[in-house]
């Protein structure tokens, strides 16, 4: 990253123009104008960087209530994630980045907190690209997020994304979509009745409004029968019900398996705990046990 080219932005994008730029690159032939992602062959060298980033206090409150955290001075885990996604999106929205955005594939999330953030702390946000690597279905990237306060690293992620098509039989899985968490023998532990508005509801506090997750005739475009749940949400779903078991410093790894198709009721289960260095959880469809998300916690 430290031989990446920088580019520090005044201030965050808006979101609906870039997905109105994703949208673009949509459109047979977009991908031949420069500022149309598409164009390029690999992922750019290149680092966003966004200062003096601060809280909206009404945002995290909305933020709270739809993921389910009790109201804080401290910022959930996963909610750094949703202030550097629109740099996530300007970076896979350049013009040489060699696909588009839409329709790639969030396969797993790894957040490391290394203590708790408050919400009037002053942040800086860097975000990169790692290069494509082979993946049995396709090929994959991961975008590297780091948020520093006063010059000191908080938090970290990595979201890696899957680009189907052309895999190769030869090539191995990432590790966190491997891991070690088996989501039909955990104990279910709690059960959610999950609205059809969902992916509405979380887009429009989150600002992802990915055509996959607003409205059920958008989400048919794209291959699905209704809108399903945000992969975030979910894992940021899970961290609220286990928040008062989280300490000030950890990591949480999580891999996406099937959608959540919404409406949905699902179970919550878990297992372990932290300090024992075995907490591992997941979300699975209450009826069919269909796994929709497994994951872990480690203290750091």
């Amino acid at each position: 990253m430290s031989d990446m080219p920088t580019h520090e932005l005044q201030s965050s994008p808006s979101m609906l123009g870039l997905f109105g730029r994703a949208g673009l690159a949509m459109v047979p032939g977009a991908s031949r104008l420069p500022f149309v992602a598409g164009g390029g062959r690999e992922i750019p060298q290149l680092t966003l960087e966004l200062n003096d980033v601060h809280v909206e206090r009404d945002r995290l409150a909305a933020y709270d209530r739809v993921c389910g955290f009790s109201l804080s001075d401290t910022l959930p885990a996963t909610y750094p994630h949703m202030l550097a996604f629109p740099l996530h999106l300007a970076l896979m929205t350049d013009g040489r980045f060699p696909f588009g955005a839409i329709g790639l594939v969030h396969i797993a999330n790894e957040i490391t907190q290394h203590r708790p953030i408050g919400a009037n702390e002053a942040l800086s946000i860097r975000v990169w690209a790692t290069q494509l690597e082979p993946h049995p279905r396709g090929r994959q990237f991961t975008i590297r997020s780091a948020v520093s306060a006063g010059g000191e690293l908080v938090w970290e992620s990595g979201s890696t994304n899957l680009k189907r098509g052309g895999g190769s039989d030869d090539a191995s899985r990432p590790a966190a979509p491997n891991l070690d968490v088996e989501v039909a023998e955990l104990p279910a532990t709690a059960t959610w009745k999950l609205p059809g508005d969902l992916g509405r509801r979380y887009g429009s506090v989150s600002g992802d409004l990915n055509p996959i997750h607003v409205h059920p005739l958008s989400a048919r475009l794209f291959g699905f029968p209704t809108a399903i749940a945000h992969g975030m949400w979910t894992k940021a779903r899970c961290l609220a019900a286990l928040e008062s078991r989280l300490p000030d410093a950890f990591t949480v790894r999580v891999a996406f398996k099937k959608p959540i198709l919404l409406p949905a009721t699902v179970e919550f289960c878990e297992q372990g705990s932290v300090s024992d260095g075995d907490l591992r959880f997941g979300v699975r469809d209450a009826r069919k046990g269909t796994p929709h998300l497994a994951g872990t916690v480690s203290q750091r």
